[in-house]
């Protein structure tokens, strides 16, 4: 595989933690990143602080992952990394506009719209598609394809572990759809990352995550963003293997059951591109 020396990257969730992390190692290591964040203020300090390009976007508006899509794809005549990274776990249960579930809006439809628009991009560059995803998708995760909302048992940590083994299984069938054609993916866990995660959720998690002892104990964003940074940078198929998921920069031994179902994995894609609106290629 003929990588370019100098890449660019599309980092979503990059106005703050492992996203900003990411895309400040990045930008020093010579590679031209695109910080993608929800807030405009903090985007734009970012991306100046880099001198990066920005473009700011809220995955619980799909109209926005449309738009990003069509600013990104007019931006760039190549994207070599394509890294969702936005995500998390959110407050109590809530609809979007569109009418989905927030979590699973915004860590797992609105990446696979944007993936899939820029699909045709993404397979010309030959890209890599990168998912932080988390543990959370083995502690929490439980999918039923009738009820991805969650309105039977909504939680807000079985909303976003369900949400974290989708992008595992996204990044599995993406892989399975389009390795063939040169595109490659990888999902990963960052691990436990002194960042501001769970600040807006009402789950057991927040408190540790907000306390000055959970930050003390926990990984600075950059080591947490060392993984994506490395995916980003390095060779599928030689450093690390395309359609995987990664705990502590190995291929993780331990996974949701469901995470390893392949039919599991093509019948979401399908139902999510429903959802979205887009052809399941």
């Amino acid at each position: 595989m003929d990588l370019p020396a100098r890449r660019t990257i599309v980092i979503t969730g990059a106005s703050d933690g492992i996203g900003a992390a990411a895309a400040r190692t990045l930008s020093d290591a010579g590679h031209r990143v695109v910080v993608v964040g929800r807030s405009r203020e903090k985007t734009e300090q970012v991306a100046r602080t880099l001198g990066a390009d920005r473009f700011v976007a809220d995955f619980a508006r799909l109209t926005d992952a449309r738009r990003l899509a069509a600013e990104l794809d007019e931006a760039y005549p190549r994207i070599d990394v394509l890294a969702n990274n936005a995500g998390g776990i959110l407050g109590d249960r809530a609809k979007t506009e569109d009418g989905f579930e927030r979590t699973l809006q915004v860590n797992h439809l609105a990446p696979f719209l944007l993936t899939n628009l820029l699909l045709d991009k993404l397979l010309a560059s030959r890209a890599v598609v990168v998912q932080t995803s988390s543990v959370g998708a083995r502690l929490f995760g439980h999918l039923e394809l009738d009820d991805l909302d969650h309105d039977r048992d909504f939680t807000p940590h079985l909303a976003y572990g369900t949400a974290k083994l989708e992008n595992i299984l996204f990044t599995t069938e993406l892989h399975r759809r389009f390795h063939g054609q040169g595109l490659s993916s990888v999902a990963f866990h960052p691990g436990g990352v002194a960042t501001n995660f769970a600040a807006e959720s009402t789950s057991f998690m927040r408190p540790l995550y907000q306390s000055r002892i959970g930050r003390l104990v926990m990984a600075s964003p950059e080591r947490g963003a060392a993984q994506l940074v490395r995916f980003a940078q390095t060779e599928p198929g030689v450093d690390w293997q395309s359609g995987a998921y990664y705990e502590r920069g190995r291929v993780a031994r331990r996974t949701n059951p469901q995470a390893q179902d392949a039919d599991l994995a093509r019948r979401l894609w399908e139902r999510s591109a429903e959802l979205v609106g887009v052809p399941a290629r």
